[in-house]
């Protein structure tokens, strides 16, 4: 179970402003030497990327979720309406399976898993924008996308299987013909 589970009714409405408090309080929790380990920890992952998109996907990373906990901590937007529960239900239980995974296989980094958690969660339910950036690179030359007031995923449908993957619940739709 992941610690924002125990601060939620699960079976009550959430105001998206009650979710962006705790996940406020999350970053207010994480310092510079959180964050350079997380930053060492992506660095590691990327070694396993293959090579000519290793420096997009760092790049995406440090700025989907470690350049984003500024945005976070200074969000003073009003956010108003209620999180989509049953997708808040999936996030957290693929989020929990995710860490208990990770764990088992010993590739599991405490400071990279709150950053993964609390960004994922704030970009999905409060900005309503996709977990990787736009322009986050993929093999074969694609990348997210915003066309046409949607995101554009050229990945959604391939990871659908995929228990590691967070596009279970990202908003960003499968590109057509990708």
């Amino acid at each position: 179970m992941l610690e924002i589970e125990k601060l939620f009714d699960l079976s009550q409405e959430i105001k998206k402003t009650d979710l962006l408090v705790v996940l406020k309080e999350e970053v207010s929790n994480i310092h510079i030497t959180d964050i350079m380990r997380a930053s060492a920890f992506l660095k590691e992952d990327a070694k396993y990327v293959q090579a000519s998109y290793r420096e997009g996907y760092r790049k995406a990373y440090v700025e989907g979720f470690i350049l984003r906990i500024t945005d976070l901590k200074n969000d003073k937007s009003q956010h108003g309406g209620y999180v989509d529960l049953e997708e808040f239900k999936k996030a957290l239980n693929l989020l929990g399976d995710q860490r208990a995974q990770l764990e088992i296989e010993g590739n599991f980094d405490p400071c990279f898993s709150k950053l993964y958690v609390t960004m994922s969660l704030y970009t999905s339910f409060i900005l309503e924008e996709p977990i990787h950036v736009v322009g986050t690179p993929f093999p074969g030359g694609f990348e997210v996308k915003f066309q046409d007031g949607e995101y554009l995923c050229p990945v959604k449908d391939k990871q659908k299987d995929n228990p590691g993957a967070v596009c279970g619940f990202c908003i960003a739709k499968q590109e057509e013909g990708v």
